[in-house]
């Protein structure tokens, strides 16, 4: 007979587990709690404590740690170690089902986060004896020990059935099997090591344990490859987690689709935050949306990107003039980009993405993102070669302020990463400096969050014009302030905008008067920056003398550098 060794901290689905082993001639070595919790079930168990010559000693800390478990598990199915364990009276341990004490869900309780106050003195050795009680040892040493040894290793309950089906079935591709068990146990190992370390060092020592979710056949360029998206496994459910996006029709996303879903994701939620914290100025509401939709001030939304920067984007009360305004955003530079939205897409909605404004043929996107898509809609958008994404996520429904990523952002560089808290800053203009008699109106108001939430998620420095809910002209990524308000107004007028009694964003304060009066020359009426420059006043008394109302916040608190 064959012998499992099961040592788990959660019970459920543990009994049903143990009762299929003993089905298949298995005996069972458990653990203290696991082993009372099988033995009530009426399943036949032998306690590890009687294995090791004694019971949990020092208050339960020591139960599995010793020879006997570890020579059970490192043993090497040969005749020599055979015959020893044999003297020694050890089992050969076949299987281990382990999982770990729940130290990630500890430390959260203890750490201070965006929404949790500081924690006292008392609080912080409370927590800090909390979480060292919620630290496992033998368990990631079994499963350690269990992965050498290359025994059948279960230390996801998810796991379970497979194991079961793969034994009873006769075991195939037995090597391939158990080295993907033990992959898992020891990323697993490795991930609990780290939240530890981390927890210790507070901070000094960082990293992540992820797995391939998807393959993309090549990197940004084609001589880039192999190149995937790796997923982390957090004990917080992101819903708007990459992950968690569904490719309904077309082929894979490449690389660079994948970057673009992450920057349309950035854009996107700060477009709702701003409006759930700002407030929806649109003339039309809807009194009560439909259950499960967002809350009545968040609009509908629709935004384009090409190469990661919003080349067009649109709030209103109704989705296909959200769609219309976001393409006429800019007709030539959303061709071949991808676009995601707050609402599902129907046949109606998917004739607009392929022919507004096209004098001939249908427009080419590269990806729509959407909660939902009805199967006409899928039809329609198809290109040839399957070449169009369609990713889904339910979640893009119930955007808020709550939606923006808390998660820490992290960048390869040379011999390292960097490390930095994410964009999570909501402009509030109601906290916000209005610099001059004249009042910002209801139009400009929603055109402000507009454009801040789009030039905050742009590769800084930005400069972005908003009129009439709809982005005009993106000026990204430029070396000095008068040339991001001379890429905006141009992007704009090529665009066929006109830009007369527009607003605009500015990422970072004005050091000169000249941004300001480049604005100002296209007629701009109302500007949002921020403030710390040693010419400030002079910014200010401009925009005085010359009627445009001047929006600012601290530049320490609302600077809106992203992707530098």
């Amino acid at each position: 007979m064959k012998t499992a060794l099961i040592s788990v901290y959660n019970k459920e689905g543990i009994v049903s587990f143990a009762k299929e082993l003993v089905a298949l001639d298995f005996n069972i070595l458990a653990s203290g709690g696991t082993a009372k919790e099988l033995t009530s079930a009426g399943i036949k168990v032998t306690d590890v404590a009687s294995l090791v010559g004694g019971g949990a000693i020092l208050g339960h800390r020591v139960v599995t740690l010793s020879r006997e478990v570890h020579a059970g598990l490192l043993a090497r199915n040969i005749k020599e170690d055979r015959e020893e364990l044999e003297k020694l009276k050890i089992p050969f341990i076949d299987l281990v089902c382990v999982d770990l004490y729940p130290l990630q869900e500890e430390i959260a309780k203890w750490s201070q986060g965006t929404l949790t106050p500081a924690l006292s003195q008392r609080e912080r050795e409370e927590g800090r004896n909390a979480v060292i009680e919620k630290t496992d040892i033998g368990g990631p040493t079994m499963l350690r020990s269990a992965a050498k040894g290359g025994r059948i290793v279960v230390c996801d309950p998810d796991d379970r059935k497979a194991v079961i089906s793969w034994l009873k079935s006769g075991e195939t591709d037995k090597g391939k099997f158990i080295s993907a068990l033990a992959a898992k146990a020891e990323a697993i190992v490795a991930d609990y090591c780290l939240v530890s370390a981390r927890y210790h060092s507070a901070g000094k020592y960082e990293g992540m344990v992820v797995r391939e979710i998807l393959t993309c056949k090549y990197g940004e360029n084609a001589y880039q490859a192999p190149a995937g998206l790796y997923g982390e496994q957090t004990i917080i459910h992101d819903p708007l987690s990459l992950t968690e996006f569904k490719v309904m029709a077309g082929t894979a996303p490449s690389y660079n689709n994948l970057a673009d879903v992450d920057r349309l994701l950035q854009t996107i939620t700060h477009i709702a935050a701003g409006f759930d914290v700002n407030g929806n100025t649109l003339s039309a509401l809807r009194a009560s949306p439909p259950k499960g939709e967002s809350s009545a001030t968040v609009p509908m939304i629709a935004v384009g990107v090409k190469h990661g920067n919003p080349c067009g984007a649109a709030v209103t009360d109704e989705p296909l003039e959200a769609i219309k305004k976001m393409l006429e955003g800019d007709l030539r530079a959303i061709f071949g980009g991808l676009v995601m939205v707050n609402f599902p897409v129907d046949e109606k909605l998917a004739e607009v993405l392929l022919t507004h404004k096209m004098d001939k043929g249908r427009r080419l996107l590269d990806g729509i993102i959407a909660p939902s898509f009805t199967s006409g809609a899928i039809d329609l958008l198809k290109r040839k070669g399957d070449k169009c994404r369609f990713m889904v996520n339910p979640a893009l429904l119930t955007l808020s302020k709550n939606s923006l990523d808390q998660h820490r952002r992290f960048r390869y560089v040379r011999g390292g990463f960097l490390s930095q808290p994410n964009y999570s800053f909501i402009a509030d203009l109601q906290k916000a400096e209005i610099v001059g008699d004249k009042k910002i109106n209801k139009n400009q108001k929603t055109d402000l969050v507009l454009a801040w939430a789009i030039g905050s998620t742009s590769n800084s420095n930005t400069v972005t014009i908003v009129k009439d809910g709809m982005l005009l002209g993106n000026g990204v990524g430029q070396q000095d302030r008068v040339g991001c308000c001379q890429l905006a107004i141009k992007r704009a007028t090529d665009a066929g905008h006109k830009i007369k009694d527009a607003v605009a964003y500015s990422d970072s304060f004005f050091p000169f008067v000249d941004g300001v009066q480049t604005l100002a020359d296209a007629d701009i009426k109302a500007i949002f920056a921020t403030s710390g420059s040693v010419r400030d006043g002079e910014v200010k008394e401009f925009c005085v003398k010359n009627n445009i109302s001047l929006i600012m916040l601290p530049d320490f608190e609302a600077r809106g550098f992203f992707g530098h």
